[in-house]
């Protein structure tokens, strides 16, 4: 999908397309509706605190200002692009939507994020630019957005080239287009080459794909171990055997949230504790929509020296409702010097096992005391 949150926003604030916009907002960045009718909206330049760029406009990155960025920094290159608050039920409604959508040309997928998936579209009767723009239009009709699509013979170069041609693109890329078209691009793009693999392959003058593939697979083995050298040398030339993954079971489950400021245990107490029972009451929607239960519960904190914690506790019995995730996830923070001021609070759900549909539903009135 293209800038996935920021069109699921523009699709409900249609008035602010064109502009700069960026979320990474709280609730009080919420637009206020004016007496005219209009709307008005809050700017980078208002925003105080810690927070980073949940996503940004094209024409908010224009101005040097992308997702992952925090947001103070983002108000200095930027200080007029509107600001929203993140808005993660409407990216999930749209993103079931558009998945169903493509379902509806290729059962085939594996679903690799909010926003993307792969599709095994090799038994369909269309050429491959056909079958590309039914996926577009299926797509728009279902959500108004847009995507990008990029066809290959593998996952590698699909990924590869689905950012060839953003926004609203298609590319269709063959094995035969290797030298023209893969081996000019830096080799950070290969899916799997991080920064630090891409600074250690320049250290030795390997900045392009092509650099990559013209190095023999025994000096990559040397240089970067068997298993990462032997891919290295493959993903360069463009090779990728892996099958779609058409379902995976989770191995844990969890919701953590960063403070606009730091919270302490004992003078912050109620609002920490209304904070972990969200986060708990969020969990528990996630196991029963997943369809699992938990027979590990743990929480995730990170103090004010960033220095981070966590507790996990197996329990006798899988539990999926609510109150059971925050007594047991107390029980952890109790195991918890909780003397310094707390930056991010997390909630983890793990040894996850197939839900049984005769259990209670999940309960609503839970303690509000921290710890």
């Amino acid at each position: 999908m293209d800038a996935f949150f920021a069109s699921c926003e523009l699709s409900q604030y249609p008035e602010l397309r064109g502009q700069p916009m960026v979320v990474a907002g709280r609730r009080t960045d919420s637009p206020r509706l004016r007496p005219d009718g209009t709307r008005e909206f809050a700017r980078l330049r208002d925003y105080a605190g810690r927070g980073v760029l949940t996503t940004a406009t094209y024409e908010a990155r224009a101005l040097g200002v992308h997702s992952g960025m925090p947001t103070m920094k983002a108000a200095r290159l930027a200080p007029d692009a509107v600001l929203l608050p993140v808005n993660f039920e409407l990216y999930r409604r749209h993103s079931r939507l558009f998945k169903d959508a493509v379902r509806t040309i290729s059962r085939v997928i594996q679903d690799i994020g909010i926003d993307e998936l792969y599709a095994d579209v090799t038994e369909l009767a269309d050429d491959s630019r056909t079958v590309a723009a039914r996926m577009k239009a299926a797509v728009l009709e279902a959500t108004g957005l847009t995507c990008s699509v990029g066809i290959a013979p593998n996952k590698l170069l699909a990924k590869l080239c689905s950012d060839m041609d953003k926004p609203d693109g298609i590319t269709v890329l063959t094995l035969d287009d290797l030298a023209t078209r893969v081996w000019p691009l830096p080799a950070r793009r290969i899916n799997g080459i991080g920064p630090k693999a891409a600074e250690k392959l320049a250290s030795h003058g390997i900045t392009t794909i092509g650099e990559l593939a013209a190095r023999e697979r025994d000096w990559l083995v040397e240089h970067f171990g068997r298993a990462y050298g032997q891919w290295l040398h493959d993903a360069s030339h463009g090779l990728d055997e892996r099958p779609l993954v058409t379902h995976r079971e989770p191995v844990s489950i969890s919701r953590e949230t960063t403070f606009e400021r730091n919270l302490h245990a004992s003078r912050d107490r109620i609002e920490l504790g209304e904070v972990f029972t969200r986060l708990c009451e969020q969990l528990a929607a996630d196991l029963s929509r997943k369809g699992v239960v938990a027979r590990t519960v743990g929480i995730k904190l990170r103090f004010d020296d960033f220095r981070t914690v966590t507790r996990d506790a197996t329990l006798p019995e899988a539990v999926v409702d609510a109150a059971a995730l925050r007594r047991a996830a107390g029980t952890c923070l109790k195991r918890a010097d909780l003397s310094r001021p707390i930056r991010l609070l997390g909630v983890r759900a793990s040894s996850l096992e197939a839900g049984d549909e005769s259990r209670p539903p999940p309960a609503r009135q839970i303690d509000l005391d921290f710890g």
